[in-house]
């Protein structure tokens, strides 16, 4: 394949609403081990990738070489805004996710809704940490795609692993799972107390929820924190509520 056409569909894939770029070992991991539909890879060193599967994911042993095509380092890096460490990147379809059937899963697990969020990489780490929780599922509400390449990388490829879905607008009602905003103004976090399928509402760190959510919420929880610190990172607030909430519960 001609470089200049690799580029191109590099370049297409950044702005296509049904594809998305992996950038680097783990996301390329992490798509393949859930299912996710390789268009393009390419790769510095096939064979080494297939060294870091055998000592990382040695259940992958044998399929990036099987979807690899080999480039050189400058071609590699002209894919990409920050060619990764592992040089490997790929094309990759989006893996679509229906809101309503994603708010209907029965599990006993919470879904994240994070409104307005702002930082791509931030965004994507609010997937992994989703994912890693067994959350069953992440919506975002405003005009930012939870799938741009930033955010997949952030997450490192993790957006194959759960419902990721934007709402633009629209907050979420389902039937037993009743809307949690997290605020300052809240309730200290009490995992016992929260619903099993609760949607938990996350805002900026400057600004917080709207008020038109807040408005909306069944309850307002609060993360307990040291007097004089104003915010956490929102991954960091994610992260603390789910794992509270799963620490609370014990073993999946």
């Amino acid at each position: 394949m001609p470089d200049e056409d690799l580029c191109r569909r590099f370049r297409a894939a950044r702005r296509d609403p049904e594809r998305t770029v992996l950038e680097g070992f783990h996301a390329l991991k992490h798509a393949l081990r859930f299912g996710a539909e390789v268009e393009i890879a390419v790769a510095t060193d096939a064979a080494e990738l297939e060294t870091l599967a055998a000592a990382l994911a040695p259940d992958l042993a044998g399929r990036f070489e099987a979807v690899v095509e080999t480039v050189g380092p400058e071609a590699l890096a002209g894919l990409v805004p920050q060619a990764p460490r592992t040089g490997v990147v790929a094309v990759a379809r989006r893996k679509q996710a229906d809101l309503a059937a994603a708010l209907g899963d029965p599990r006993e697990a919470p879904f994240v809704l994070l409104e307005q969020p702002r930082n791509m990489g931030n965004l994507g780490a609010c997937v992994r940490v989703a994912a890693a929780a067994d959350a069953a599922g992440l919506l975002t509400i405003g005009e930012n795609d939870p799938w741009h390449p930033d955010a997949v990388r952030g997450a490192a490829g993790l957006h194959y692993a759960l419902p990721v879905v934007a709402a633009v607008e629209r907050a979420p009602g389902e039937e037993g799972r009743p809307l949690l905003a997290l605020d300052p103004e809240g309730e200290e976090i009490d995992p016992a107390a929260i619903p099993p399928r609760a949607v938990l509402a996350f805002g900026t760190e400057r600004h917080g929820l709207s008020e038109k959510l807040l408005a909306a919420a069944d309850g307002r929880i609060a993360l307990p924190m040291r007097a004089g610190v104003s915010s956490l990172n929102l991954a960091t607030s994610v992260a603390a509520v789910l794992y509270a909430i799963r620490l609370h519960s014990g073993p999946a």
